[in-house]
């Protein structure tokens, strides 16, 4: 080789050369280093041909149609493809950095506490990051993030299965409430029997609340029958704030005001985790970061009798 090494030869290890050498040496040819790098296989003969010519070396040996790494290629190889592997950490990390600064996270929500505690947390930390909710029932916020269409959810014991990976943030359960002119508003404590001749405000299946609203009735031997059925929280709020009836909402569950009170129900009284959850096999530095922080303690603005 005609060509004399440079005085500095690192002025020779350009990282498309080194990249160009070590995708030769794991393929064994120009061609598949060309497909693999994305690039025509000119380009890569090219890069290691210009490698070998500054240094003055040889790195491959053709036998038939394959590149034969020579000893110095295998002396180099290893360091060559820890620079490249580096090269690589370092660009995730500047990606990272700029998705923490302006990326999306999407969250799913089943009520607005804690979740929106969390979300108050992460915009301190991060606010030049968008912020998508989905809000709806247990069972499709369960669907979103298993769908992938929100990247982190919040709820009261999702699925312990495999697929997710969860977190438990907070405990809290269900209570009656009822508008602070109903003779249940200063009661301490009701069973289910006890409302039995009220009108019940039900939610429709799928709902968190729902499911121990029923647990707890079948506890107690009862069927009720409901004399209003809400598909959204916010519905059956609104109900009761109009005096139509007694419903039902997890303890911690709400911030905005309302005038309601929380009456504890002894067949539903057990405390249920709250967790934040994602898929195991996706992950995303910013649900990675919602995923570990503790919610800001809110006070729920929902008046009520004493605890049990």
């Amino acid at each position: 080789m005609k060509s004399l090494p440079p005085k500095d030869p690192v002025t020779a290890l350009t990282f498309s050369r080194l990249r160009a050498l070590n995708a030769v040496t794991e393929t064994g040819s120009f061609s598949a280093a060309a497909r693999r790098l994305g690039v025509s296989q000119a380009t890569v003969s090219q890069q290691v041909r210009d490698l070998e010519r500054a240094l003055g070396v040889e790195f491959f040996r053709r036998s038939a149609n394959d590149m034969l790494p020579t000893s110095l290629c295998q002396q180099l190889y290893e360091t060559a493809r820890q620079i490249e592997d580096g090269t690589g950490r370092i660009a995730e990390i500047l990606r990272q950095h700029r998705t923490m600064k302006h990326g999306e996270l999407r969250v799913g929500l089943g009520q607005p506490l804690p979740g929106m505690a969390l979300i108050r947390a992460f915009r301190a930390k991060f606010p030049g990051v968008d912020v998508k909710i989905e809000m709806g029932s247990w069972g499709r916020i369960v669907d979103a993030v298993g769908e992938g269409r929100v990247d982190v959810g919040v709820l009261p014991e999702p699925p312990d299965q495999d697929r997710f990976r969860r977190r438990q943030i907070q405990s809290q359960s269900v209570v009656a409430i009822v508008h602070p002119g109903h003779p249940l508003a200063g009661r301490t404590a009701i069973g289910c029997a006890d409302l039995m001749s009220e009108r019940l405000i039900f939610r429709t299946a799928g709902s968190s609340t729902q499911k121990v609203v029923d647990e707890g009735f079948r506890r107690a031997g009862l069927a009720p029958r409901p004399s209003i059925v809400m598909d959204t929280r916010d519905g059956v709020l609104d109900a009761v704030s109009h005096d139509l009836g007694v419903g039902f909402m997890w303890s911690k569950g709400a911030s905005r005001q309302a005038e309601l009170a929380q009456v504890p129900c002894r067949e539903m009284s057990r405390e249920r985790a709250d967790h934040v959850f994602a898929l195991r096999t996706t992950s995303n530095p910013l649900g990675n970061a919602f995923f570990a922080l503790e919610p800001e303690r809110e006070e729920s603005s929902y008046k009520g009798g004493s605890s049990v």
